[in-house]
């Protein structure tokens, strides 16, 4: 009894210092409730059906990629609880392709991301000779490839960060042309002009776009075509010479 105790003891030990990091695990098996028991190195951990990826299919010997969410002690020994969809396992995963990120040189400023889907991330250079978005996709793709793969094909999007938060805001809607970026500090919010051409390109299927980019950039985002912007201006022209009258 005592060295079962002692042996749970070593592995809790060992396993509390890997929270936040990503870890291979192999797939022991997936129960009816859709969570799936995974074997980690000399422990298990459990992936609950709410951080798996959706519609990511999982079969028993799978070795996949997993975000350590949570290390705690229970009577049978240390409960692991892992995830698929937490930011952190992208920023982990692009901590072990991009040397740059290893070395410090390539910052990630920022994550926004819907597990299955699509993630935008924010990358900064300390250096001004090194490009951080090309650092992060690689020769020929293949950085950003490799962590494409393992998150079966979630679509990322690599932005340069900018102290500047029109810039930043611009940059964080790509991949849609922005004209014009109107701050309003206070609110924290910002009105964005595009192109008739660019306005669904802007707001994404379903809004999903403008919703990465407002949570990636922290800004309140409100989207405008030049043409709605160019009528409103046109309305409010309109409507100064009588506010003038009345005021006589």
């Amino acid at each position: 009894q005592h060295m079962r105790e002692a042996e749970r003891g070593v592995i809790y030990d060992e396993y509390i210092e890997k929270e936040n990091e990503v870890l291979t695990a192999i797939v022991q098996s997936v129960e009816s409730n859709d969570n799936v028991f995974v074997e980690i190195g000399r422990t298990e951990g459990i992936l609950e059906a709410s951080q798996r990826m959706p519609g990511e299919e999982i079969r028993p010997n799978d070795r996949l990629k997993v975000y350590v969410l949570n290390v705690s002690r229970s009577p049978r020994g240390p409960q692991i609880t892992v995830s698929r969809t937490h930011p952190g396992l992208v920023k982990r995963l692009f901590e072990l392709e991009v040397p740059e990120i290893q070395s410090g040189i390539v910052q990630i400023k920022s994550i926004s991301r819907e597990a299955g889907s699509r993630t935008k991330m924010a990358v900064h250079s300390t250096d001004p000779m090194i490009d951080p978005v090309g650092s992060c996709v690689g020769p020929r793709g293949q950085r950003v490839d490799r962590v494409v793969t393992e998150l079966r094909g979630e679509k990322i999007d690599i932005i340069k960060w900018s102290a500047d938060p029109a810039e930043f805001v611009a940059n964080a809607l790509n991949p849609a042309h922005v004209v014009n970026v109107f701050v309003n500090e206070q609110e924290k919010a910002c009105r964005v002009v595009v192109p008739d051409n660019q306005l669904s390109l802007a707001i994404g299927k379903e809004g999903q776009n403008a919703r990465l980019a407002a949570r990636l950039s922290g800004w309140k985002i409100d989207i405008k075509s030049q043409s709605q912007i160019d009528e409103q201006v046109e309305a409010e022209a309109a409507e100064a010479p009588s506010a003038e009258g009345d005021a006589e």
